[in-house]
């Protein structure tokens, strides 16, 4: 039951930072940032996202789970 509920809490966190990711790809166009701003800006969203989602997801995911 716990890899379960690791598994689906990952699968969250991981797409909702994906699409904050998007959503900056989305507001930051190509003719006004280089490429590097924007892929490197992209990354910046993802990983902070990811460290911002985990807490708050694993616990959500678990008491729904049991």
């Amino acid at each position: 039951m716990e890899q379960k509920a690791a598994r689906a809490s990952a699968a969250v966190y991981t797409g909702l930072s994906l699409v904050l990711v998007a959503i900056f790809l989305l507001l930051t166009p190509g003719q006004e940032y280089t490429p590097v701003a924007r892929y490197g800006g992209a990354v910046w969203v993802f990983i902070l996202s990811m460290i911002i989602f985990m807490p708050i997801v694993i616990p959500y995911v678990k008491k729904y789970q049991g």
